[in-house]
């Protein structure tokens, strides 16, 4: 008999060995539960045709048409996905919202002996889990925030902690992006909304709630990523640990941390032409030669100068944060990175 679950809280998901979506593909990439296996019963091309057929010829036929389709496709994940799951297998199957797709793969691998359970609702009872807790609750994490200039090295220090055993989330890695017009991780562009709050949950459900977690001070929008409510008052009301460092040895740090951006010399003065216009013709125009040049010291310096340090005093002022500490590094170098990150293990450590 086919079992049915009606929670996706974490405890819950974790009694399956494995979770499969049957959505399709394209429903899989705009978000899914963490940890589920893509298993589509119906492709993209293949839902689209069952719908159009559905709506505009008969529903009937496309009825036969799409069962056939998802039988054909069942099999295929039979003879491969599914070929080497031991006898106990337990799995919990999902669709759009607990209709025909996870129905028919369940009915299919209970048939076969698997131990099967529906998830009732689907994915938009996952999702309303979701919701709940990054929209509607009120904040409980104890949120510290890791503040200061451009190029102080705030991501990897971020990192050092977490291997200090400090909780941390990376909020610019959940979101593939710097925060920044230059900011853009990787090739593969930022995910859906969705699927950066479904991450984002997964490392909000792994915190000791008890205990601080640190996060880089990011505005409201990680590039095209707005940071959810709950999250974002949580972070409002958070004490700051202010990170200092030398202008110069920032500047070299930048280049350290864009080095794949400074290797398209086009693509970067393309950049820059999209900065504000209050920089003024003539310094853009600098600017994007120096990037055409490959004089990225220079750029990297004048970039500091009059686009970010100006940047961050503009949005610091008006702001009554409290100050929990200021950590100076007299440079940047990978010892002086780890010594700060020592130093605010050990703040933490004392933190109430």
């Amino acid at each position: 008999m086919i079992a049915t679950v009606t929670s996706a809280d974490p405890a819950g998901l974790a009694a399956f060995d494995d979770i499969i979506d049957v959505r399709s593909p394209a429903e899989f990439a705009e978000d899914h539960i963490p940890g589920a296996i893509s298993m589509p019963v119906l492709d993209n091309d293949e839902r689209a045709l069952v719908g159009t057929i559905y709506v505009q010829d008969s529903r009937f036929r496309a009825r036969r048409i799409g069962a056939a389709l998802v039988a054909r496709n069942i099999a295929r994940h039979l003879e491969e996905g599914l070929k080497d799951r031991p006898g106990s297998w337990a799995t919990l199957v999902y669709c759009w919202r607990g209709g025909q797709r996870s129905n028919a793969m369940a009915t299919v691998l209970e048939q076969v002996g698997w131990r099967v359970s529906l998830l009732a609702g689907g994915y938009k009872t996952y999702r309303r889990r979701v919701t709940a807790a990054l929209y509607d609750a009120r904040p409980d994490l104890r949120v510290i925030l890791l503040d200061g200039y451009t190029g102080v090295a705030k991501t990897d220090i971020l990192g050092r902690l977490a291997g200090l055993g400090v909780q941390t989330i990376d909020l610019e890695g959940l979101a593939r992006h710097r925060g920044s017009l230059f900011g853009g991780l990787g090739g593969d562009g930022q995910p859906h909304q969705k699927l950066f709050e479904s991450r984002l949950m997964a490392a909000l459900d792994g915190l000791d709630r008890t205990r601080p977690v640190v996060l880089e001070a990011e505005s409201s929008k990680v590039g095209d990523i707005n940071l959810p409510p709950v999250l974002w008052r949580a972070m409002l009301a958070a004490p700051r640990v202010i990170l200092t460092a030398p202008r110069p040895d920032r500047a070299r740090y930048l280049l350290e941390a864009y080095g794949e951006i400074t290797r398209d010399r086009d693509s970067l003065a393309g950049l820059i032409a999209r900065l504000p216009p209050h920089h003024g013709r003539e310094r853009i125009a600098l600017w994007r030669s120096q990037a055409l040049e490959g004089r990225h010291a220079d750029l990297a310096e004048g970039l500091m100068e009059f686009h970010y340090d100006p940047a961050y005093v503009r949005s610091s002022r008006g702001h009554d944060h409290a100050t929990l500490a200021e950590v100076s590094l007299p440079d940047l170098s990978p010892d002086s990175r780890q010594t700060a990150a020592g130093t605010i293990a050990r703040l933490l450590e004392d933190h109430p």
